[in-house]
């Protein structure tokens, strides 16, 4: 609990790639935005963070979910969206593209396809773990992020909408935000700005707070399991336009990277299935509305408490599970068992006889590919 509790000082050091001027403060929003020009002699290095909810064509929950029949449907509406995107991204100048994965399926594999991907684009892929939203390697190198098939924010009332995961809300200095305000301030931290989008109409409705960002809306949310999708070659040839439109104005100097400096109020606000009440009288942590609350002096410790809460409040989940197996046949057997076996690490442990399991040995092969 130290990252949530305690505050030691952290410097940021923010590298632009031209001065910026005096900053404005975003309308309503819990930052500061800066005018951005990026030094282009060297080409255009765009960054597509794409998430797996926001797609074209899509209305159905499974095919984002990593196992489910309909997920390789799922994967092949996120390639064509993201291939929409690059070809954009090109016509408007840009000279680079990466794709990082920023949904976290579960697969081993990234969420894109490499065969379907428009082979001018290349995978960031690294020998170690990495955050995608907070430490992707080489953070200062891109001169701008699109993100792509992303989702409303946790009550927006958009198709699975959520902030970081199930029943999740992430609040910035007294605001709740989506995933793609995260991105705008991390890579804020380097100058670095978002300047498209794509996603429902809820998101687009959300991210009111950054104007400047060419957004398409692909369809529109009826409920968190269910969509009305435009014409899918309809949306695409949007996608490409605005992406095109996207970079055409940053190059211009009409982008703008979201600052925040500390102290800096990180929430976490916990809705059904999860629960942080038990934060709720803890030293250094105010609760009001189901929302956890931490003053910090960093947005790299905001992260770091705001993800340690979101492991807590998680930990609620097992209620729903317990109940699923307090329903089986033999669930009085499976009690009787839990209990024994907490009994015997207990006893062990306290006997000097406990050994934690050995880690599984990873793949040789293993490449990170961003949030899994």
């Amino acid at each position: 609990m130290r990252a949530v509790l305690t505050a030691a000082a952290v410097t940021i050091v923010v590298a632009c790639s031209t001065p910026v001027p005096e900053a404005v403060v975003g309308p309503g929003a819990p930052w500061t935005l800066e005018a951005v020009t990026p030094d282009t002699s060297d080409g255009v290095r765009i960054l597509v963070l794409h998430d797996m909810e926001g797609l074209s064509g899509q209305s159905d929950p499974a095919t984002f979910f990593f196992g489910s029949p309909r997920y390789a449907e799922g994967q092949e509406l996120l390639v064509g969206d993201i291939n929409a995107v690059i070809e954009g991204l090109y016509a408007g100048g840009a000279t680079e593209v990466e794709v990082v994965d920023g949904h976290g399926s579960g697969n081993a594999e990234p969420d894109v396809r490499r065969d379907l991907l428009d082979p001018r684009a290349t995978q960031v892929l690294r020998d170690s773990a990495f955050d995608g939203y907070f430490d992707l390697p080489g953070l200062a190198s891109y001169d701008a992020v699109a993100v792509v098939g992303m989702h409303a924010k946790t009550g927006s009332a958009g198709f699975a909408s959520h902030t970081i995961t199930l029943g999740i809300g992430l609040v910035l200095n007294g605001q709740t935000i989506t995933e793609t305000e995260l991105v705008g301030v991390s890579w804020g931290r380097v100058g670095t700005p978002v300047i498209f989008g794509s996603g429902d109409d809820r998101l687009a409705n959300d991210l009111q707070t950054m104007p400047w960002v060419e957004f398409v809306t692909v369809k529109t949310a009826v409920g968190a399991d269910s969509t009305v999708p435009r014409p899918v070659d309809e949306a695409r040839a949007e996608l490409t336009a605005k992406a095109r439109l996207a970079v055409e104005n940053l190059r211009a100097g009409k982008a703008q990277a979201m600052r925040t400096t500390g102290p800096i109020r990180i929430g976490v606000q916990a809705v059904p299935p999860a629960n942080l009440e038990v934060l709720k009288k803890l030293p250094g942590v105010t609760w009001e509305d189901s929302t956890a609350t931490v003053t910090v002096d960093s947005l790299r410790q905001a992260y770091d408490a705001a993800m340690a809460m979101v492991s807590i409040a998680g930990a609620a989940r097992w209620t729903v599970i317990g109940a699923v197996m307090s329903e089986q046949p033999n669930a009085a057997a499976i009690r009787s068992e839990g209990r024994q076996r907490l009994q015997r690490i207990w006893f062990d442990y306290e006997s000097g006889r406990w050994q934690p399991a050995p880690a599984a040995p990873e793949a040789a092969a293993l490449r990170y590919h961003g949030y899994r």
